[in-house]
């Protein structure tokens, strides 16, 4: 008797497994190629598995890519909460942290940045399901440096005049812009130049230079 929970907890196992490998060439895939020229036939290839059993773990490549943007988000939450207790920071090195946290995230997985970056061009006018599925995700991520921005606000370090919300939007849709950018420009651009660049313009334009020389 104790060898049927065993083998089912084996084969549970290793269903875990397979459908983490199905979600990392999912993401891998439809950063390199997007959604919409991605086939279901094309994922089954790129991890050496039968249409059929692709389809018994999704039954629809809306299905999987659903899944897969769940799985990154959580990916990017378990990374961010790697700073600890920055929130008892300044503002301006809470924004300095997140923003190196996300430089270096994206120095080693550009595809993570790349993958929403071509969902959200591709799915805005293709897909309402899955062009939701993104936005709430940035959105989440757009929310964090807003509370930041008015923070700093508050105490001064930043800006009166910049309007917390769209700044926060324009930071996260810059900074997957900068990624694609120099994703095309590869062979001569190192990313990481660029992206720090980009950085220190958003930090410089929402800083209260008036504060931050005394």
């Amino acid at each position: 008797m104790a060898r049927e929970p065993a083998q089912r907890e084996l084969k549970q196992e290793r269903a875990a497994r397979t459908r983490m490998d199905i979600l990392e060439a999912a993401i891998h895939l439809f950063a390199r190629r997007g959604f919409l020229a991605t086939t279901m036939a094309d994922l089954s290839r790129a991890i050496r598995m039968t249409p059929g059993a692709l389809y018994w773990h999704f039954p629809t490549k809306e299905d999987l890519l659903l899944a897969a943007i769940e799985e990154l988000h959580q990916r990017c939450v378990r990374e961010f909460q790697l700073l600890g207790g920055y929130r008892e920071l300044p503002a301006q090195a809470q924004f300095q942290a997140i923003s190196e946290r996300a430089h270096l995230l994206l120095r080693e997985h550009r595809e993570y940045g790349i993958f929403f970056a071509m969902l959200a061009a591709e799915a805005a006018d293709s897909n309402d399901q899955v062009a939701e599925a993104i936005r709430d995700k940035l959105a989440i991520y757009a929310t964090t440096l807003e509370d930041i921005i008015r923070h700093g606000q508050k105490t001064g370090e930043f800006r009166q005049d910049v309007d917390a919300r769209h700044t926060a939007h324009s930071l996260i849709g810059g900074f997957l812009g900068v990624l694609v950018h120099q994703n095309l420009f590869r062979a001569s651009m190192d990313f990481d130049l660029p992206a720090a660049m980009f950085g220190r313009l958003v930090t410089t334009g929402v800083m209260n230079l008036r504060t931050s020389l005394i």
